[in-house]
């Protein structure tokens, strides 16, 4: 008596399944992976040497260097990427500010600067009176 075991690619669909869980899980564990590395440069508290440590370690045995990162250090990687992006977002708020220039400027100090004007004798007092009806309007 011969009895024949039934592989998962004896059936089309289950094949194309498994073909396509292990697809996901190689890509899973590529993002991983970069996630890893990535945090192990964005990390301030590892000296050089404690960052050429870890990366030789994560890219000569990958997956125990990358399961073992994550156990060690994995609690605080998801702080570091919050203030990573909190940084870029404070960045760029900052960049909008200063690209904006004058455009926050309250009426209070419009007027302000057009007593200036007005006290070094750039404008006369006609002039003052129209460019302070225009700011209060």
């Amino acid at each position: 008596m011969s009895s024949s075991v039934n592989l998962a690619y004896d059936f089309p669909v289950l094949g194309a399944f498994w073909a396509i869980m292990w697809f996901f899980l190689w890509i899973i564990w590529l993002v991983l992976l970069f996630r890893v590395i990535v945090d192990i440069f964005r990390d301030d508290d590892l000296s050089g040497w404690a960052k050429t440590g870890w990366l030789v370690f994560t890219l000569v045995l990958p997956f125990l260097g990358v399961f073992v990162y994550v156990v060690a250090r994995g609690k605080d990687m998801g702080k570091r990427e919050q203030r990573h992006a909190q940084a870029k977002e404070e960045q760029a708020q900052r960049y909008i500010r200063e690209t904006a220039g004058g455009a926050g400027t309250s009426e209070a100090d419009e007027l302000a600067k057009l007593s200036e004007i007005r006290a070094r004798g750039d404008i006369t007092d006609d002039e003052y009176r129209r460019a302070k009806e225009k700011v209060l309007h």
